[in-house]
Order: C-alpha cells, then structure tokens, then sequence
C-alpha cells in the first residue's frame, strides 16, 4: 500500500507539473498575441544570440594560445626526442623560436577564420533571409553555433578547433544577420528602433569584454570544456525559447512576401555604400589593437598578465554609455545621425593616435574607453540608418542590408588577427595607430552624404489606411500585400510595389493617378 501510495504521490506530483507547464504555455502564447510583449520577447531571443555569439568569439582568447602551446610543446618534445637525442641546447633555443612563430601564424589564422567565412556566407544568408523571412534563419545560426560550442569543447588537435571556428562564423552569418534583421523589422518606429538596436549592441559588448575572464576564470579551475559547455548550454536554451514562441515552422502565408531589393543593388546604393565603409572604417581599431596589444604592453609597459588580461574591460562602460547617449540624441533629433556617426569616428581617430604615447596601464585606459566610446556613437546611430534607407529608398526588407553591416563588420575583423601583426612587425605600432585613426578623421566627412536622406520621413499612410492597425514588420507587409490585391481584383504575389532608388513610391502614383479608395 506504501508504494501504492508513493506511486499515486508522484503521479500527482508529475500532472501537477505539467498543469503548472500548460498554464505558463498558455501565458506565454498570449503574450505573443499581445505586439508589445511579442516584440520584446524578439527582442530577448535576438540580444541572447548575440550575446553568445560574441562571447564564444572572445571566449577563446585566454584558452586557445595556452591550449595550443601545450599541444604544441608536446609534439615538439616527442618528435624532438625520437629524432634528435643528442641535439645541443643552442639548436633547442633555436627551434622554439621557430615553433613560437609557427605558434603565432596558426593563432591568427585560427582567430580570423570565424570572420573570413562569415565574410564570405553573408551575401548568401542575405539573400536566403530575404526570401524565407527572419526567423528560421535564425534558428539555423543558433543550431549551426551550438553544434560549433560542442565541437570546441570536445576538441582536441588545430584542426578540429579550425573547423569549430568556421563553423562559428557559418553560424554568424545566419544569426547576426537575421537578428539584426528581426528587430529593425519589428521596431518600425526610429525612436523604438534605435533603443532596441542600442541593447542589442550593449549585449554584444557585454558579450565580447566578459568572456575573456570567464573563460579564463572557468578553464583555469574546471578545464577546457567548461566554459563552452555552459555558452552550447544557454545557445540550446535560446533555441528552444525561439521554437516555443515565434514557431518558426508554423504554417504561414509566404506566397505574398515581398520581394526584397537584391544585395547587389543595396551594394552599389551610395548612401549604403557610406555607412558600410564607416562601420568598417570604425572597427578597425578594436579589430587591430585586440591581437597586438598585450605583446606591445609587455614590450613597452612591462605589464602584468592581470593587467593584460584587463585592458578592455574598462570601456565597457563608455560603451554602454556611448549606445545610451546617442539613442537618446537620436530621438530628440533623428535628422543629426549623420552627425553622431561622424563625431563617433573622430573620437576613434583622436584615441587611436594617442594610445602609443602612454606609458603606463593607467593612461592607457582613456584611448580605449575613446575607442569604445566613439564606436558606441558610430554603430548605434547607422544601424537603424540602414534600416531607414532600406525603407525611404528600396523593400522594407532588412536581410540583405544588415548582411552587408555584417559584411563591413566581417572585413574589419578578418583582417586585424592576420594585417595586424605584419604592420608592427614591418612598420611599427606608432605607425599602426596612427595610420587608423587618421583613416577614421579622414573618413569622418563622407557621412555628410546622408545629411539629406536622413531628413526624410518614410510614410506609412498606406499601411494604416489598408491595416486595422499600425504595421508591425514583415508580415505585415504580407497582409498589406494580400488587402491591396483584394481592393485592386488581382493576386499580388510578385507584384509587390516598391519604392525606387530615387524614392519614388510608384503605388502612390497610381494612387493619386487613379481614383482614390473608398
């Protein structure tokens, strides 16, 4: 009677459960019908992504060199051993000189693997995100980074870690892109777009300053597998939080998207063309200084390996502050984006020419934070600007033009793990800084060309008159789509009407060409 009745306690135990599951799920899903609590549920999922996305490209930095010199010394010893019994301490000297270079080299190209093929998938996941919509790309990217985290933790050989690298920047490319993409989509007003583009940014540079001392924290006292264990462990849990409540598989109408504007014509946009080359232009110093840094501190400043350690962490608040300042200039003066975009890489183009002439830890953290801030500035006042154009000049579709921020991102970061050590090594490190923050002063005045596109507005009188209520993103547009074909007596897939490069809206044409709506 005793397990009878231990039986029954658990049996009610369990439907008490699952009662408690169903009410949260019902709770849940009424949330999603609500467009507020939907849009920062998004939200969440999206900054969560790339919160980890940044993290596991930083994570790596205090595990992987130690890792590989470790396997490194091994083999060495082992070959050295078998091959060279008897050989002389002057040869030994030498030939971990040569295994230290050799060291170097496969760091770098480890490091800007991530960055070189998410390079060169983003025009393809562009396109792909264009075509599909928003959310199940981004399940890809999160399945593809979760895979990639295993992979990480379970490696044991620089092959293995290489692919887990590419696989990372596979990943990237789906998830950043969409995410992005999601939130612009879903916040169409400026002011609401700008705020939800400033968190996502605030999460990637928590992201990318955090990891470091939390991967070297847990794989200092737990091992190398630890830290990506938890980071494929929070990536699963965001999965399924996006499966849960956007249900990206769900039967939805798709033959009346709209046809989004091809990445190659964004491409070739000038006022697009602008602010990609000053999110790269931006980047470049954190994407250089990051792989050089330490040796120059050591070199110059004889620093601790804390202090090493350290160096960035201080600019994670004049980051967060820079992303809080400009949001909240962006909505009092939405036509001066330009502007805080320009200042933005003036500032990094003044603290990268002052970082060589600091002598000690302490001043060296006020160029960073010039940097960090002055990068906060130029990403959270052009991201929505991309957006806006999207919208005033081409399709209210944001997946190729957010691949192409990606891309400009992606260019940055390829680069400085590889160009970066060759320009100190041939040039100098006065002469790499100073190189880019004059790059940056000089660039600064081409954002002039948007003085004027960011002084129009796009409309949405169409849409409220032909919606119930306010537009609320894609698939908005796609009910838009189907109520004009209704009013008009035709299918409208494939016809959606767009407004030109010019910004001439050719349904408002007809419209006032024709006879109005009733």
């Amino acid at each position: 009677m005793d397990g009878e009745g231990g039986s029954f306690g658990l049996a009610k135990s369990a439907a008490v459960k699952l009662s408690e599951m169903g009410e949260r799920t019902k709770q849940l899903g009424s949330a999603m019908r609500d467009p507020h609590q939907q849009k920062r549920i998004i939200l969440v999922i999206v900054c969560v992504a790339l919160l980890l996305d940044n993290m596991l490209y930083m994570v790596i930095v205090p595990i992987i060199p130690d890792y590989l010199a470790d396997l490194e010394s091994e083999q060495s010893e082992h070959v050295h051993l078998v091959l060279h019994p008897n050989t002389s301490s002057a040869n030994s000297t030498s030939q971990d000189k040569s295994n230290k270079d050799n060291l170097d080299i496969q760091i770098g190209v480890l490091f800007a693997s991530k960055a070189i093929l998410q390079l060169l998938v983003n025009p393809l996941s562009g396109t792909f995100i264009d075509r599909v919509g928003y959310d199940i790309p981004l399940l890809i990217g999160l399945t593809v980074m979760f895979v990639s985290t295993c992979i990480f933790a379970f490696a044991e050989n620089y092959a293995t870690l290489f692919v887990a690298r590419s696989l990372q920047g596979l990943g990237s490319a789906f998830a950043d892109t969409s995410g992005f993409a999601m939130i612009a989509d879903k916040y169409t007003v400026e002011a609401e777009r700008s705020r939800a583009l400033g968190i996502s940014l605030a999460f990637i540079s928590f992201g990318s300053l955090v990891a470091p001392p939390f991967g070297g924290v847990l794989y200092e006292f737990a091992g190398k597998r630890v830290p990506f264990i938890v980071l494929a462990t929070v990536c699963l849990a965001d999965g399924f939080l996006l499966l849960t409540v956007i249900k990206p598989f769900s039967n939805r109408t798709r033959e009346n998207m709209p046809v989004g504007t091809p990445i190659y014509r964004l491409m070739v946009d000038p006022y697009i063309a602008v602010v990609a080359g000053a999110l790269t232009m931006a980047n470049i110093p954190l994407a250089f200084l990051e792989p050089t840094i330490a040796n120059w501190m050591e070199t110059t400043m004889h620093s601790t390996q804390w202090e090493m350690g350290l160096t960035w962490l201080p600019a994670f608040f004049p980051h967060i502050l820079g992303v809080y300042i400009t949001v909240k200039l962006a909505a009092k003066n939405p036509h001066l984006q330009w502007f805080y975009g320009a200042l933005g890489m003036v500032i990094i183009g003044a603290s990268s020419c002052t970082v060589p002439a600091c002598k000690t830890f302490g001043q060296l953290i006020a160029p960073l934070c010039g940097i960090c801030f002055g990068i906060a500035l130029v990403d959270t006042a052009l991201l929505p600007t991309l957006a806006f154009l999207v919208d005033v000049r081409h399709v209210s579709v944001y997946g190729s033009v957010y691949a192409i921020a990606d891309i400009s991102y992606s260019i940055a970061y390829a680069m400085g793990p590889i160009v970066a050590g060759q320009i100190v090594h041939n040039l100098g490190f006065v002469q790499l800084n100073l190189g880019m923050g004059l790059v940056n002063v000089l660039y600064a005045p081409a954002l002039l060309l948007l003085r004027n596109v960011c002084q129009m507005k796009p409309s949405y009188s169409e849409r409220d008159n032909l919606l119930d209520e306010a537009p609320q993103g894609l698939y908005d547009t796609i009910k838009l789509e189907e109520v004009r074909a209704k009013k008009k007596g035709y299918s409208s897939s494939g016809n959606c009407l767009s407004v030109d490069e010019n910004g001439f809206d050719s349904f408002r044409a007809q419209q006032s060409s024709g006879p109005e709506y009733t």
